[in-house]
């Protein structure tokens, strides 16, 4: 009893089984928070892991031992070049799950994007959608981001929906018809000092053990056969193996979300008051260009990979505060 008891996993773990590879490079959102404002938004953007910096700042946090001071904390840099409005989609909903009622494309499409949509009843794509408003429960744009925007050798731009959410379904319909076949940059949906929540696929580590893929603890030295695997899969009756049970396989390149990640800075490399490049750039990336955003604490997944930006869907603030950087170290 006592080997079974010292060599389970570490407690939690198995919210996250199984732990298979994803299935896209691109992770999904399949929650959005709600809006209390009349004025309609777009929820998400996106943006290209680049490096990590130091950021030295002001503690703003009134109830920490360490409010008012100095703090030095990691910041994650993301190339957030501006994203394409390509279209509009509405779903309605019934006890069965929401469902797609149109698709209203933009006229000016550039060609890299059109051939990765299909466009089905373009004409009159616009006076139908009007005409299904009144059963409609979500609006969502369409957007797309190209990685060539970014500095990236990818052709293949990548297009997701982003959620619109504040007034009623006419002013969000109306919103996003306003933009539609224009570019919309980071600091026209989210500002310096607000959180977000951050999607993405992590690293990918390959075939692994328990030890490292459960946290699993090693058997002693002399021990049977074996010190780096489980001491027990279970009873020899009846003869199955639980899902439970810790076993090796895939550790990594899993879809993640990471919630409550504060922009420390929002800015564009033109800025010579903002210098965010180390001299020879990023390893593995190279040099930022254009807009980017430093997020503080980590990000998951490995440098060049697309990460989606939502809104905070937890505990979010009433009020944002901007804050104090002192210094940034490169």
């Amino acid at each position: 009893m006592g080997a079974r008891k010292n060599h389970q996993p570490r407690r939690g773990s198995l919210a996250y089984s199984p732990r298979i590879r994803a299935k896209s490079m691109e992770a999904r959102i399949r929650a959005w928070p709600k809006l209390d404002s009349e004025e309609p938004k777009i929820l998400a953007h996106c943006g290209f892991k680049a490096g990590c910096i130091q950021v030295v700042s002001i503690d703003d946090r009134e109830k920490t031992p360490n409010a008012g001071k100095q703090l030095v904390s990691l910041g994650t840099v993301l190339v957030t070049p501006p994203v394409l409005i390509l279209g509009i989609r509405g779903y309605s909903k019934d006890h069965n799950g929401l469902h797609a009622e149109f698709d209203v494309y933009s006229e000016d499409i550039p060609k890299n994007i059109a051939k990765e949509i299909t466009l089905k009843n373009k004409e009159g794509a616009l006076e139908n959608a009007e005409k299904r408003l009144g059963r409609i429960k979500e609006i969502f744009a369409i957007v797309a981001v190209s990685p060539r925007a970014a500095g990236l050798e990818q052709k293949k731009p990548y297009i997701f929906e982003a959620l619109v959410s504040g007034g009623d379904i006419q002013k969000q319909f109306t919103h996003v018809k306003e933009l539609l076949g224009k570019e919309i940059k980071i600091d026209q949906i989210f500002e310096t000092g607000a959180t977000v929540d951050v999607a993405a696929i992590t690293k990918g580590k390959g075939w692994q053990g328990v030890i490292q893929r459960w946290g699993v603890k090693k058997k002693q030295h002399k021990s049977r056969k074996t010190v780096r695997e489980v001491g027990s899969l279970g009873p020899i009756s009846p003869q199955s193996v639980m899902y439970t049970v810790p076993r090796a396989g895939q550790m990594g390149f899993h879809q993640r979300i990471e919630y409550d990640k504060r922009i420390m800075i929002i800015g564009n490399t033109d800025d010579d008051q903002i210098k965010i490049n180390p001299a020879g750039g990023y390893k593995h990336f190279g040099l930022v260009k254009g807009d980017f955003i430093v997020l503080k604490g980590s990000v998951p997944g490995t440098y060049r990979r697309l990460i989606k930006l939502r809104s905070q869907i937890r505990n979010a603030p009433a009020k944002v505060n901007k804050p104090n950087i002192l210094e940034v170290v490169v």
